[in-house]
């Protein structure tokens, strides 16, 4: 039963990790590196991250600086971030790069806690999914009699316990980030 359990804290708790890694790369408007994160910059026919390439800072609040270690890369770097899904051209002074942030109007931010809640919501979904197949765990060790009725019945409970914890955390995280988005 034990290992039941010790499942099901690693899984969820993986799937928090993934849901705070997805807000990292969400741009807030303001400057972040972790939007950087799933840009891919072909390196010698290597992708290859950006943060291994270059040095990024957050110079002001709203501007982020990448400076190559390799100049002969800041081209490339430029390239894969024009190319990128998150909508702020470089400016390249040749040896450095200037990612400068607009600040977010009321509609795109509307959109982006739209999309806050959906992932919020597949990560509930995914940790129910967790539960389900936990608490199938459970009954298949009773039928085989590996744990009684009344274990069945107090592992039911723990795993809902566990399921009602990092659901809560998923709604902390969640609104943590909305408000974080709505902030001016």
């Amino acid at each position: 039963m034990k290992t039941v359990y010790s499942f099901a804290d690693e899984k969820m708790t993986k799937t928090i990790n993934a849901l705070k890694n997805e807000y990292a790369s969400i741009r807030a408007g303001r400057a972040s590196a972790a939007v950087l994160d799933k840009i891919r910059v072909d390196y010698y026919g290597t992708p290859t991250p950006v943060n291994q390439l270059a040095a990024v800072s957050v110079a002001e609040a709203r501007i982020l600086t990448i400076q190559p270690w390799d100049k002969s890369t800041l081209h490339a770097i430029e390239k894969a971030i024009q190319t990128s899904d998150i909508g702020i051209n470089p400016q390249n002074d040749g040896t450095v790069i200037r990612l400068t942030f607009p600040p977010l109007t009321e509609d795109r931010r509307k959109e982006i806690v739209k999309t806050i809640r959906s992932t919020a919501e597949d990560s509930k979904v995914a940790i129910r999914s967790i539960r389900r197949d936990c608490i199938d765990k459970l009954k298949k060790m009773e039928k085989a009699s590996e744990i009684t009725e009344d274990d069945l019945k107090e592992g039911e409970k723990q795993i809902q316990d566990k399921t009602d914890k990092y659901i809560k955390e998923i709604e902390t995280v969640s609104a943590a980030k909305e408000k974080e988005v709505m902030e001016i």
